[in-house]
């Protein structure tokens, strides 16, 4: 069991506790939240406190990359096509080394208990985000891509995710769980969405699907721009159905409560309204869509026509370092949200956007212990110095009651009994 405490709680879902606690049990779970006094002191276990400092639950990534972990400043800006050509060649660089995707998961998934962030819902092709949160006992979910915008690739590309999917499945425990991401509109054939979909819902799978992210992805379903340039060159179908990319999903029975939409920068209001219709949820990534110049995502709109939303900070090849709290200071400057409801987005909002919200995402008894501690001094109101902080100001993250990261190898805490 483990028991810690600070000058202030935050529970996210309700006011700052001033000189907060939190008790875990052997197991990982919360016990006990609420003020130092009303949390039990069990027999033979020392506090650790942690002065000037409060309690978080541990932050929720709803979109990473983690096995382009060391992309940092490698990928140029050009037109997004030829971006993402760059960001393919680089992983082709990557594949030539045996344990090149492992070694960046490994490093990716630390850095993040290093940002306070306990849980990631992570799409790759590699497999590396798996294993690698299996063997460190990390907590996300690892969406398995799938490729083939060519209709006749469908056995192909089906194929390749079975074996990925069978060769993941040891990975799998409650903290870890397998999705599948058919990958993007410029990259995944109408056919190959609806049989992902349907076999990711076979397995009781969840899915996530890049969507709505470029100017370029739209103009491909009106057959022009780069993107079906691209795809003429390699004598592929260009589609020309003159529809949005969200309603091009929802014609092949992707949208669900088990669909996760990342970025959505494109979403109209008849978008936005399937997407609350099919209760589809959002990652929203305000700093990598402003990297690449995509424009804003209708953040303001999505909430308000009650579509889930959580943060994510998309890889290190388009934002970097990874940091989940200056994405929460861009949401909420974006839809003019007040500090709790911005961390909101990257804790409760985050988990509910995920399903998960009954095991993670805020410290209320029997959810996982799962938490990071943020230096922010003698500041009077803790949500906003929550919210100003920076990865530099975790001093301690703790995933299932154990902890993961100390800031310098130690957490600043002094333990009494």
């Amino acid at each position: 069991m483990r028991r810690i405490a600070a000058d202030w709680l935050l529970p996210i879902d309700c006011p700052p506790i001033a000189s907060g606690a939190v008790l875990f049990s052997a197991d990982g779970r919360v016990v006990a939240a609420g003020t130092d006094a009303a949390v039990p002191v069990a027999s033979g276990i020392r506090t650790e406190r942690f002065a000037g400092a409060a309690i978080i639950p541990g932050l929720v990534n709803t979109h990473t990359h983690l096995e382009l972990t060391g992309f940092d400043g490698r990928v140029p800006e050009a037109d997004f096509p030829s971006w993402i050509r760059q960001v393919r060649a680089l992983k082709g660089e990557r594949t030539a080394v045996a344990s090149g995707f492992l070694d960046a998961a490994r490093a990716g998934v630390r850095a993040c208990w290093a940002a306070g962030v306990t849980t990631v819902a992570d799409t790759g092709d590699s497999g590396a985000v798996a294993r690698a949160l299996a063997e460190l006992g990390g907590s996300g979910i690892a969406y398995q891509e799938v490729f083939g915008p060519d209709p006749d690739q469908v056995g192909e590309s089906m194929a390749a995710l079975e074996a990925h999917l069978s060769a993941l499945g040891h990975c799998a425990s409650a903290r870890v769980r397998l999705g599948v991401s058919p990958h993007a509109p410029y990259s995944v054939s109408g056919p190959l969405y609806a049989a992902a979909a349907r076999r990711a819902r076979g397995l009781g799978l969840p899915l996530a699907v890049h969507v709505a992210e470029s100017p370029e992805e739209s103009a491909l379903l009106l057959g022009t721009g780069a993107f079906a340039a691209g795809w003429r060159a390699r004598e592929i179908p260009v589609p020309r159905i003159g529809c949005t990319p969200i309603e091009w999903l929802d014609r092949h029975d992707v949208l669900g409560p088990d669909t996760l939409c990342i970025h959505a920068v494109q979403a109209a209001s008849d978008d936005i309204a399937r997407l609350a219709q099919r209760r589809a949820a959002v990652a929203h990534c305000p700093r990598s869509n402003a990297r690449h110049g995509h424009g804003d995502a209708p953040l303001a709109a999505l909430l308000a026509a009650g579509v889930r939303v959580g943060l994510g900070t998309d890889s290190v090849a388009s934002v970097a370092p990874l940091d989940l709290l200056a994405e929460a200071r861009a949401a909420g400057a974006l839809a003019a949200l007040d500090a709790r409801q911005a961390l909101a987005l990257c804790t409760s909002g985050a988990a509910l956007a995920l399903g998960l919200e009954s095991e993670l995402g805020a410290l209320r008894p029997g959810m996982w212990g799962d938490c990071a501690i943020i230096d922010i001094g003698g500041a009077e109101d803790p949500e906003e110095a929550v919210l100003a902080s920076a990865p530099v100001d975790v001093l301690a993250t703790y995933l299932g009651g154990r902890r993961v990261y100390a800031r310098g190898g130690a957490a600043a805490a002094t333990e009494t009994a």
